[in-house]
């Protein structure tokens, strides 16, 4: 017999702003903040301070709500944002339409950090499992598995410059990650504690650190050029040797220095604002510090500043030394530039104290006009906050907030005809509209645990942790009279049936009845609602729950005791699934601990998606098998006379066989392609190869099918190569792929080339020209960059001047190396003169077709820059020309 049961789901959640679990962040145009609220993400309109979106799936789910953990917006999307879940699921959200685009599954834990780099083409994503994965977020698929970590994984950041990318754990070390070789390069120690939140500051020149130690960590990043070679300033002391040079190749962080915190609460968040500029260190408190960071020529001041400081103090003191007939002197300083310490670049600006524990912070990319960076806090109390940052204070410009609790809800109830709910908190008790979701009664109380509606919904009984029973009128609003009930906390109130009286446990070991009574009060007409005890039922331990049968006859008591021994049971209950599933994958395989340099593994995970599609193409396999064969039997009757008409079964859905296998390996997910090729069989993955060739001639499917091609050779190649009846196979894929894929580069080329000429054209018809923003702002750095080089002191390039001098005359002295100086003259100009003769005739052959071109042409042929200049030189002089006419006037 088949037992049907009730599934209860949720189905709204009110009075919710934000949620503890993740943290805030504002999209990339800085007018929404993104807030988690328990498994939705909202998203708030800051100045109007109303909730603008909420995303969250349409689709019903029969498990867990699953709570969001991490949010980042895409930073080349304006609606495109990224959320990370408990169960380890990544999910990518259109604001605009409001719907989930993709979902990634990768993780075994919850996702704690989600990072995009500055193209927003890849996506790092940190977890508790202690892994970090690499998405491709344009082709939804994981790249790789970073491993290496002992502890979950804090925090990442991307040093782009490089292809690196940095990660923290609480295992109290920082990882720098090399992305094209998929190996760590570098691991640093010297924190005493987790390692909580690291950021990079916009020009990636710094990187700070978070832990729960009282300083912050500061660390410079070395860039690399083409060749290998290091672009980032660096100060040396001594002549560096060959095993220094070797040891320093794959050091990309390097200790800066520390800066003492103001806070001795841990580091929650370390972020720089969009203009770097700003860096707030959140603590787990109340407080956020903001430091000032100083560009490079403010910081040289201020070190040059303090050396001259530190030079009169030490001539005042060797002065004071000699008068008293000392003649000690200390070591005098060089004569080069000051050295830049962490003191001089951050300076502590001002601490922002909010009422509550902040939990998250997020700069806001837009900068106003009266303040220097908007900053928005997210508290305990299910509050946001935006505040208005100044060089001498900070004042709090938004609060966003609902009628909803400042602190956990404790008790709710319904009222008997569902209209109204009651919900209790550590001060307040709240009177709901559950369809609509508005706070209709606010009203004051204690420390509400438990609580009931009276028969008739005219009143409310509340017991709190002082073990008092507080009775609500619910139309005005009020508390009408308190009765100490316990000595303990009242932990459990039920109504007895007939509606008379109700039943409460506290855990002051005892059970208590009570009736309901009216009376009046004194000086007035009106009576209002009290409560009497007229029994008490003793117990061997605290109450925890009461609950009376439907007849009324029988009482159930849950005691301490109890609850002790079947939450213990519901661990070992838990242990034993998890052992279970433990010993089902991995009860034969050898434990291999993780080496000190990291490893690499595959991306995906497996779920019940990948399994539920590997079902699905073999049930495609063995219907499009069957057809095979009934395609077979007819051809051979119809050899034989049999001419009958043929007709394809009605699953095929009018579709070949192979037409049948590609819908269904299509529908499988991205993401889920790799793990569902992992469960097939061997024999299932020959008959997929087989079919490669005809799916090959569809253009939209080539790199589907190169995809299934790479992913079942790694898999099954020791078989594949073992096997004779597959070698021909093999040859032809191979053939056949590879001109597709060249096909495939070509049209991508031929596009692109396409592409340029369409901007060339728009470049020379219009006045502007056309440049790419990112291209424009490095070129504008650039320049002030070199403004501010040339402006420094020169004395240390004419020392690297003498210094070289001499370096070549030690060199052209030693009799030794001439031989080797003559072969590379010889060699180097025999090289310069070949590419002297390449341009040349390059250039030759340029000028050649422009003649060609020229003579065909009407029009001459000239580039688009000179014809630009040339209508710009017309113009000023039609401008000069009209406004010389008027002095000319003047002086006839």
């Amino acid at each position: 017999m088949v037992k049907s049961y009730l599934r209860y789901e949720q189905k709204a959640a009110f009075g919710v702003i934000t949620s503890i679990e993740s943290n805030i962040t504002y999209d990339t145009s800085g007018k929404l903040l993104l807030a988690p609220a328990l498994d939705k993400v909202g998203v708030w309109n800051v100045r109007q301070g109303v909730c603008a979106k909420t995303l969250s799936l349409l689709t019903e789910s029969s498990g867990p709500v699953l709570a969001v953990t991490a949010i980042a917006p895409v930073p080349s999307s304006a609606n495109l944002i990224a959320s990370g879940h408990a169960d380890g699921s990544i999910r990518i959200w259109n604001c605009e339409t409001g719907k989930c685009d993709t979902t990634l599954n990768g993780h075994k834990g919850a996702v704690t950090i989600l990072r995009f780099n500055k193209t927003g083409s890849l996506l790092a994503s940190g977890s508790k499992d202690n892994d970090i994965v690499l998405w491709d977020v344009l082709g939804e698929v994981g790249l790789f598995r970073l491993r290496g970590h002992r502890d979950q994984v804090t925090d990442l950041a991307f040093l782009d410059s490089g292809n690196k990318l940095v990660s923290a754990s609480k295992d109290k070390f920082l990882r720098v990650w090399d992305l094209d070789t998929k190996h760590c390069t570098q691991i640093i120690g010297g924190h005493h504690s987790e390692v909580w939140s690291i950021d990079v500051d916009p020009d990636q020149r710094y990187l700070v650190t978070g832990s729960a130690d009282l300083e912050l960590r500061f660390y410079t990043i070395k860039h690399e050029n083409v060749d290998g070679q290091s672009v980032s300033e660096t100060i040396k002391t001594d002549t560096d040797n060959k095993d220094s040079s070797v040891e320093n190749k794959w050091e990309t962080l390097k200790l800066f220095g520390e800066i003492q915190r103001q806070s001795k609460d841990r580091v929650a968040t370390v972020r720089f604002n969009k203009t770097g500029n700003l860096l707030a260190c959140q603590a787990a408190g109340k407080t956020v510090e903001v430091y000032r960071v100083l560009d490079e020529a403010e910081s040289k001041r201020k070190a040059k500043r303090r050396t001259n400081r530190k030079k009169e103090k030490k001539s005042s003191k060797t002065v004071d030394a000699t008068e008293n007939g000392n003649t000690d002197h200390e070591p005098k300083e060089d004569g080069n530039l000051p050295m830049v310490t962490v003191s001089d670049v951050f300076k502590l600006l001002q601490t922002v104290r909010a009422s509550k524990k902040i939990c998250s912070i997020s700069f806001s990319p837009v900068t106003s006009k009266n303040s220097i960076a908007t900053l928005a806090l997210s508290l305990n109390n299910n509050l946001l906050e935006v505040y208005s940052i100044n060089t001498d204070s900070s004042t709090k410009t938004i609060s966003i907030e609902l009628q909803g609790h400042r602190s956990d809800v404790r008790s709710v109830t319904l009222s008997s005809n569902s209209t109204l709910l009651m919900s209790t908190s550590h001060n307040s008790v709240k009177i709901w509209n559950p369809s609509t979701g508005s706070c209709l009664r606010t009203i004051d109380s204690g420390y509400g645990l438990c609580s009931l509606f009276v028969p008739g919904d005219r009143y409310g009984v509340v017991g709190t942790k002082s073990g008092s029973l507080e009775i609500i009128d619910v139309r005005s609003g009020t508390s009408v009279e308190e009765v100490k009930a316990h000595t303990g906390s009242v932990q459990s109130i039920v109504s007895l049936p007939d509606g008379n009286g109700f039943v409460t446990g506290s855990t002051d070991h005892d059970v208590k009845f009570w009736e309901y009574e009216t009376t009046k009060v004194p000086g007035q007409d009106s009576a209002h609602l009290t409560v009497s005890n007229v029994r008490t039922l003793p117990m061997n331990d605290d109450v925890i729950v009461v609950a009376v049968s439907p007849t009324g006859s029988y009482l159930a008591v849950a005691l301490l005791n109890c609850f002790i021994e079947e939450e213990k049971e519901e661990r070992l209950n838990k242990m034993f699934d998890a052992d279970l599933e433990n010993s089902l994958e991995n009860r034969y395989l050898p434990q291999q601990e993780l080496p000190e340099e990291g490893a690499v593994a595959v991306a995906g995970k497996k779920t019940k998606e990948t399994l539920s599609a590997t079902d699905k193409i073999i049930e495609a396999l063995d219907i499009a098998s069957e057809e095979l064969k009934r395609m077979a039997e007819h051809e051979e009757e119809k050899r034989r006379g049999n001419g009958a008409e043929f007709r394809s079964h009605f699953t095929m859905k009018g579709l070949s066989p192979s037409e049948y296998i590609l819908r269904a390996v299509s529908e499988v997910k991205t993401n889920d392609l790799e793990q569902t090729l992992l469960a097939l069989p061997f024999a299932d993955a020959l008959k997929i190869l087989s079919h490669l060739k005809d799916w090959s001639l569809n253009p939209d499917k080539v790199e589907l099918v190169c995809r299934i091609a790479t992913v079942l050779l790694q898999l099954h190649h020791n078989q594949l190569v073992a096997t004779a009846s597959t070698r021909p196979l093999l040859a032809l894929l191979r053939d056949i792929l590879h001109a597709k894929v060249k096909e495939c580069k070509d049209t991508i080329g031929f596009n692109l080339a396409a592409m340029d000429h369409l901007k060339q054209l728009m470049a020379s018809k219009s006045d502007a020209p056309f440049r790419d923003a990112k291209t424009k702002l490095l070129e504008i750095r650039a320049q002030q960059s070199k403004r501010v080089e040339a402006r420094g002191d020169t004395k240390s390039q004419r020392s690297k001047k003498k210094k070289q001098k001499k370096d070549d005359g030690h060199l052209v002295a030693t009799a030794s190396t001439r031989p080797l100086l003559a072969l590379l003259r010889d060699i180097l100009h025999a090289r310069v003169k070949e590419c002297k003769d390449t341009i040349g005739f390059n250039l030759a052959a340029m000028d050649h077709l422009k003649q060609l071109m020229a003579s065909k042409s009407d029009a001459p042929f000239r580039d688009p820059n000179t014809k630009l200049l040339e209508i710009r030189a017309q113009q000023s002089k039609r401008v000069e020309a009209r406004g010389d006419t008027k002095s000319q006037k003047s002086k006839k």
